[in-house]
């Protein structure tokens, strides 16, 4: 079961077909520099499936990021054998960086995922040299994990907790 939720600026939703182009653009750019792209529509496509596909088998999974009727990127919860703990990533498509969306975005995916859908922890993966993703990361108080497993010698490992 999918889930929509909605911020003071943003609504978080589910992704539609209609999304592929923009995604598939996105991991074409070097903007997915620190995803492991640019890749090419095969590879752009497997993400996308597997944004949607985590819905029916772990209830969570990706969300288009909409501010006012555009799409301006994505948030997602990731699970599976690609990934040594559940992951939370983000994204943001280019010209809709510098308005806080994906803090925003990024925090009410963390509070559903951590309250209501009762995960007891996320990590996200930061590649070294990402400045903006780590500062979105400490601006929503995740801390490096250095004892955590992490998915390759240049990843640092942020750990999202549960607020006490």
């Amino acid at each position: 079961m999918t889930q929509t939720l909605q911020t003071t600026r943003l609504t978080l939703r589910p992704l539609v077909l209609a999304d592929f182009p923009a995604y598939r653009d996105f991991w074409a750019s070097e903007r997915s520099g620190f995803m492991g792209g640019p890749q090419g529509p095969v590879q752009a496509w497997f993400w996308f499936c597997n944004d949607i596909a985590l819905w029916g088998l772990h209830g969570f999974g990706g969300f288009m990021i909409d501010a006012g009727g555009q799409t301006v990127g994505h948030v997602g919860v990731n699970a599976g054998p690609l990934f040594p703990e559940t992951e939370m990533g983000w994204f943001l498509y280019a010209g809709h960086e510098g308005r806080g969306y994906a803090t925003e975005a990024t925090a009410a995916v963390r509070d559903w995922a951590l309250g209501p859908r009762a995960l007891p922890t996320l990590v996200s993966y930061i590649a070294e040299g990402n400045a903006a993703s780590a500062a979105v990361a400490a601006r929503l108080g995740a801390q490096v994990d250095a004892a955590a497993v992490s998915m390759g010698p240049t990843m640092a490992v942020y750990r999202h907790r549960r607020a006490a």
